[in-house]
């Protein structure tokens, strides 16, 4: 058996989110499910080989999204090639940059961005003058 650890992110409206995500992510959708009110309680994402999910918030099942509970406390980090212009496009699909995308002194070139449903991600990639051309 292979271990696996796909993060489940909970969100205000799903299909919203989806939509979200593939713009600003490139994301593909491997999966929705939905109940049978359409509400999206299952959906999975990839991005290149990771994966994701994410679920509509419902409150009596204890599934609270980031905004529901006034923030997310957890850091998803993201390593891409290009982080920013991965930070660039997540801003345009909606999202609201936290720490601009810089090269870090500890050998990163980082920033965060808060998506449009509350979720904290860390860009990251190489330092500027260590990229392949």
């Amino acid at each position: 058996m292979k271990i696996q650890l796909i993060p489940k992110l909970l969100v205000s409206d799903a299909d919203a989110a989806i939509t979200y995500y593939t713009q600003a992510l490139e994301a593909r959708v491997n999966l929705r499910a939905a109940d049978d009110h359409g509400v999206v309680n299952h959906a999975e994402l990839a991005l290149d080989s990771v994966a994701f999910a994410l679920a509509q918030g419902v409150e009596k099942w204890g599934w609270h999204d980031p905004q529901s509970v006034g923030g997310s406390p957890v850091l998803i980090m993201l390593t891409v090639q290009d982080p920013d212009a991965t930070a660039d496009r997540m801003v345009q699909h909606g999202a609201e940059l936290v720490i601009p995308v810089d090269d870090r002194p500890y050998g990163k070139r980082q920033g965060r961005v808060r998506d449009p449903f509350g979720h904290l991600w860390v860009i990251s990639g190489e330092l500027r003058d260590q990229r392949p051309r």
